[in-house]
């Protein structure tokens, strides 16, 4: 395994914002994201297709908070999916994962008289973590969590569940890997590092990860939005690191994040308006607006507005 000497490595690194849109967003990331849940669930159950519903969720009173997933899907089965890549540990994280998957099932509870009955789809939580979750115990890179009666430790509700994966903990070596959960783990970590897909990878299952993952097909403006990205993910880490180096790891993390956070929301306004200056350029050459904004996941009012 040998690190490409271009600092941003020959594939996209899985464990960004952009990342997880390239590999996993509807623009050609559904077979990715079927493929990473069914090695995620290993047989619980068995997804065949996804339809991506909105990531932006608003409350039903107005004074209620805002919700974004990074991904939101549902299976062909009826199925509720949130998936999450995580930064930073927050001090609250638990409570967010808890939150946000209370938030949707109250969607989800039929009006009227329909709802009487109380009847709900299955919901899950898929947290990918680059934080150690619980630092008391050692070693676990992965939670698979349900509510369960405590006397007898079976599971009391079966329709609602959330899987964390721990990236720092899992420190498999290849010839260890096994499952394809554990495969998904291993690029999750490395894939920047890569030069290659690794031959104990199954082709059929991350063959397209790495067809489309290669950082040297990004287009121009791909590439300033993967740049972004990518320094949120190393400012961080680094702030991470400095927060340890200096002792003061304990009671600054929810500060931390809420300051990735900010950095982070400044960094998608300032790509934003990268991709408006971008489009208005195209414009001005005479491209049509229409390609230009199905290029750019622009409205044609949006393009057409710019002057």
């Amino acid at each position: 395994m040998k690190k490409n000497k271009n600092f941003l490595g020959k594939y996209v690194d899985m464990c960004t914002d952009f990342g997880m849109k390239l590999y996993f967003g509807p623009d050609g990331g559904k077979p990715n994201l079927i493929n990473f849940l069914n090695g995620l669930f290993e047989g619980e159950k068995v997804i065949k297709d996804l339809e991506y519903r909105p990531a932006e969720h608003n409350g039903t009173q107005e004074a209620d908070r805002k919700v974004v997933f990074d991904l939101y899907c549902t299976s062909e089965d009826g199925s509720h999916l949130i998936i999450e890549m995580q930064q930073l540990s927050q001090e609250f994280f638990k409570d967010r994962t808890v939150y946000y998957t209370s938030r949707l099932i109250n969607k989800l509870v039929p009006r009227g008289h329909k709802g009487n009955t109380y009847e709900l789809p299955e919901v899950y939580f898929i947290g990918i973590l680059n934080f150690v979750l619980d630092r008391s115990v050692s070693g676990q890179y992965y939670y698979d969590v349900a509510l369960c009666d405590k006397v007898y430790g079976s599971v009391f509700y079966e329709k609602l569940g959330y899987k964390m994966l721990v990236l720092p903990n899992f420190n498999k070596k290849q010839a260890d890997i096994k499952s394809y959960m554990d495969m998904w783990l291993y690029i999750f970590r490395h894939i920047e590092e890569l030069d290659e897909m690794p031959k104990f990878l199954d082709n059929r299952v991350f063959g397209l990860i790495f067809d489309i993952g290669k950082v040297a097909s990004l287009t121009e403006l791909e590439m300033k939005l993967y740049e972004s990205s990518l320094k949120n993910k190393r400012d961080a880490e680094s702030v991470r690191l400095t927060a340890i180096k200096q002792g003061r790891q304990e009671g600054i993390e929810q500060g931390i994040a809420e300051g990735i956070e900010k950095g982070r929301l400044e960094e998608r306004a300032k790509a934003e308006t990268e991709k408006l200056k971008y489009a208005l350029n195209l414009k001005k050459r005479g491209l049509p607006v229409e390609d230009i904004a199905e290029d750019l996941g622009l409205t044609v009012e949006q393009v057409e507005k710019l002057k």
